[in-house]
């Protein structure tokens, strides 16, 4: 049996148990263990690779999805910038999304493999995210599309590469700025705990080098229960 399995079935017996059990599993207890034990259910059965966006693989967290939507909506970036296009599902949404925005915007998302994806609002390039020109282009990008900026990193996730994407990003971005850090629930936060080093412990050494950035939205991340960015969601200070 699973690990996520076993959690499953200890909140099922708890959540059954009647109204006295159910108050003894409510505030905090229940609020870390049913997510996390979905979080378990969630990467065991491998859900994350048969999510699509218009039939595109994506890859990623309907929740997660949807909360970039509408934190898009609220700060109506003009610029989103992706590190790690993949099957290019991703792309395309923001594409979407961006689009009802009803203003100029680009959509760049860099990987070091094409994904075969063609839209005329997504500029695609190949190569690496911590490559030099990439944080050229992205300067000339905010020059011709002024306004916030919404960043998310999914690319290579060790902890060195992650790190060097957020340093090469310091100098490009902006007060009010979004930027998603995915996959930092790896190495135990909750999932895959042998990961080893990865996109949290990234981002650890980034705040203890460069600590008043950013700050997190704690709220916006805990809003569906659990996210595929633990302690991710951050706001350019």
């Amino acid at each position: 049996m699973s690990r996520s399995q076993t959690l499953s079935r200890k909140a099922h017996r708890k959540l059954i148990g009647g109204r006295e059990r159910l108050r003894v599993f409510s505030g905090k207890t229940f609020f870390s263990l049913a997510p996390r034990a979905y979080h378990h259910w969630y990467y065991d059965n491998a859900v994350w690779r048969t999510t699509s966006w218009m039939g595109v693989p994506t890859q990623k967290s309907p929740s997660d999805m949807w909360n970039y939507q509408e934190i898009i909506w609220q700060i109506k970036p003009s610029l989103v910038v992706e590190f790690g296009t993949c099957d290019g599902g991703s792309a395309l949404f923001f594409a979407c999304m961006m689009r009802q925005l009803g203003k100029p915007f680009r959509v760049l998302s860099v990987d070091i493999n094409p994904c075969g994806l063609s839209d005329p609002d997504i500029e695609f390039m190949i190569m690496s995210s911590t490559d030099v020109r990439v944080t050229a282009r992205i300067r000339e990008l905010r020059k011709s599309y002024p306004g916030h900026m919404f960043t998310i990193l999914d690319s290579d996730h060790s902890k060195q590469h992650v790190f060097a994407e957020m340093v090469a990003l310091r100098d490009v971005t902006c007060s009010g700025d979004y930027m998603i850090v995915e996959d930092s629930n790896l190495n135990g936060h909750p999932v895959y705990g042998a990961f080893g080093p990865g996109p949290h412990e990234a981002m650890e050494s980034y705040f203890s080098t460069y600590p008043d950035d950013y700050s997190r939205d704690t709220e916006r991340e805990g809003k569906f229960g659990f996210s595929f960015a633990t302690d991710g969601f951050l706001i350019r200070r």
